[in-house]
């Protein structure tokens, strides 16, 4: 299947409805699909995302990170305001530790190093985002190989060291190895190499509102 590019069509998955890796008096740790929103849209027909679904159960709810629509992976969210307060915070002011599979297009050489390119909104081709080196945010991702795939492609890990918007796809373009399946900044071959988005966030470590440092993972889907 090759992933059609600008779908107008939304349609999430729906199972799992909402997949809960962690439960506490505090915080919900949760599996997020591709293709589901973190967040409602503005639009009627964007309503279903992961925060509609769980707050049909917790009522007071609030989300802390957001994975882009098509990123799959850990999104955190609160119970209390409290609880709120004390991990929105770290991803804000940058105390958290955050890492992501992804599988990009060619082999990338050497076997570790950053990307340092600053990134801002395009205004002509929005809601993509591009290298600005004149008024873009300070933008540093850090990667290493995992392994070398035969297509050719790589999986890699990818530490943010920054949050930018679309920071890890852009990046990888830039540097001439886009995500396989991204639809906003994959190449002909890059795209129709999978399906889906091949990025997902598997790993995050912070300190929970108990005091304690804490560390979760979701295994990677592909």
């Amino acid at each position: 299947m090759t992933f059609v590019l600008d779908n107008p069509v939304y349609d999430p998955p729906m199972e799992p409805y909402v997949s809960i890796v962690y439960q506490d008096d505090d915080l919900l740790v949760l599996d997020k699909p591709s293709g589901l929103l973190s967040v409602p849209g503005r639009d009627p027909g964007l309503f279903d995302s992961l925060a509609t679904r769980v707050q049909k159960r917790f009522k007071h709810a609030l989300m802390i990170n957001r994975l882009d629509k098509d990123t799959s992976g850990i999104v955190l969210m609160s119970l209390n305001r409290k609880a709120h307060a004390a991990v929105a915070s770290q991803f804000e002011n940058r105390e958290t530790d955050k890492s992501y599979i992804a599988v990009v297009w060619g082999h990338v050489e050497p076997e570790s190093g950053q990307i340092d390119l600053p990134l801002a909104i395009d205004p002509h081709n929005k809601p993509r985002h591009r290298v600005d080196h004149e008024g873009g945010k300070a933008a540093l991702t850090a990667w290493r190989v995992i392994e070398r795939l035969p297509l050719p492609a790589t999986r890699l890990r990818l530490h943010p060291k920054t949050g930018r918007t679309h920071q890890l796809r852009v990046h990888m373009q830039a540097i001439g190895h886009p995500i396989l399946g991204d639809a906003f900044y994959a190449n002909d071959s890059a795209l129709a190499a999978s399906s889906r988005l091949l990025l997902h966030a598997q790993e995050v470590t912070f300190r929970h509102p108990d005091g304690h440092d804490v560390t979760f993972t979701v295994p990677c889907p592909f």
